[in-house]
């Protein structure tokens, strides 16, 4: 089953600080989950200066319950990065690099 993952950052004055700060342990965590097959794509969404303001993935697990847990020991949901987290299912149908 296909997830996608929509998640924003707080707006509060400490909301990039608190990402950069968490953001090695997020990386050291969906390094894992992508080792496991669950990632099919990932990334930041910015704002129009080029700053983070939030995150994306496209994700694939058995179950939402899969999902849930994962999200339960995310870095960025544990340690109050994410504030609005919106999760669908999805249907991916092209997937991997498309080359010029």
């Amino acid at each position: 089953m296909q997830f996608i993952i929509t998640a924003y950052d707080g707006s509060d004055p400490d909301a990039l600080s608190r990402r950069m700060n968490v953001r090695p342990k997020h990386l050291e965590n969906i390094a894992k989950v992508k080792e496991a097959g669950h990632v099919i794509c990932a990334g930041g969404i910015t704002d129009p200066e080029g700053l983070l303001k939030g995150s994306f993935l496209v994700m694939d697990f058995g179950t939402r319950a899969k999902l849930d847990e994962y999200m339960e020991s995310e870095p960025y949901v544990t340690e109050n990065v994410w504030q609005d987290i919106r999760i669908e299912t999805c249907n991916v149908v092209v997937m991997g690099t498309i080359k010029k």
